[in-house]
């Protein structure tokens, strides 16, 4: 069995103009964790997931998934090597139903072209059933199951999320990438989301994700990445970050007057 981890980046650099939004950043990702992208807004933490899933080719650097080189893959090619992504502003079909929307995540895995779709040959019936069961199924996991027909656009913000990691989830991912998964949630909604961030780690899923909910992301990380201004600052497990006096200075700010942070 392989040491290498599933993700590793390794010196990568990307910038826009003459800002350098990424600059020489390397860390590893090891199958099965959890890790956190954090650091301050404009820190870069937003390019560093572009690049990954192929939005942006890198500069300079190299990005392995699985030992394998993807710094120049398309998007496409990218979730079908099993790596899915959410957004930091929610993307879905707003006029589509929930479960229309987790099937376009199916998609991506569907052999079907206009000609069998056209003779509705045997196996293409069956691997629509078979999409159908993996929605249906994808949805039930992040507890929308009751709300499959509803449009998008009437869920609440909270089930949007939701929607939007089962959407992912309906790629057969093997690596998904959250930015900002709590952003404009509510405690209750937090919770309901931190339990299955948990449960899709048990899945075997490695995640990855931005957050700026500083408890979830010391509930549930197994390690953290720190950037500032596009560099690596620091990285360790939670008890480390939170006691590393250049993340203090550049995120997280001080202990209250008591002593206690905020996370």
């Amino acid at each position: 069995m392989s040491n290498q981890p599933l993700l590793r980046l390794a010196d990568l650099t990307k910038s826009f103009g003459g800002v350098m939004a990424v600059n020489r950043v390397s860390f590893d990702v090891d199958s099965g964790s959890i890790v956190g992208l954090i650091g301050p807004n404009g820190a870069g933490k937003t390019t560093v997931f572009n690049l990954i899933t192929g939005n942006y080719r890198p500069d300079k650097g190299e990005i392995l998934f699985d030992g394998q080189s993807i710094a120049t893959m398309r998007t496409h090619r990218i979730v079908s090597l099993g790596i899915a992504r959410t957004f930091q502003t929610i993307r879905l079909f707003p006029n589509m139903s929930a479960l229309e929307n987790v099937l376009a995540g199916c998609h991506c895995r569907m052999r079907s072209g206009v000609i069998g779709s056209m003779l509705r040959l045997p196996w293409q019936k069956r691997e629509e059933r078979q999409a159908l069961e993996t929605a249906v199924a994808e949805l039930s996991f992040v507890g929308l199951r009751q709300q499959l027909d509803q449009v998008a656009r009437n869920l609440s913000y909270g089930n949007q999320r939701l929607l939007e990691i089962a959407r992912a989830l309906a790629t057969r991912p093997r690596f998904l990438i959250l930015d900002e998964p709590a952003g404009g949630m509510n405690d209750y909604e937090t919770q309901v989301l931190v339990d299955l961030i948990l449960q899709i780690r048990d899945r075997g899923i490695t995640v990855l994700l931005i957050e700026h909910d500083m408890n979830l992301v010391m509930k549930i990380c197994d390690n953290l990445v720190v950037l500032e201004y596009g560099i690596l600052i620091a990285q360790g497990t939670p008890e480390e970050i939170r006691t590393d006096q250049r993340v203090i200075d550049a995120y997280l700010g001080a202990p209250d007057a008591d002593g206690d942070e905020d996370f």
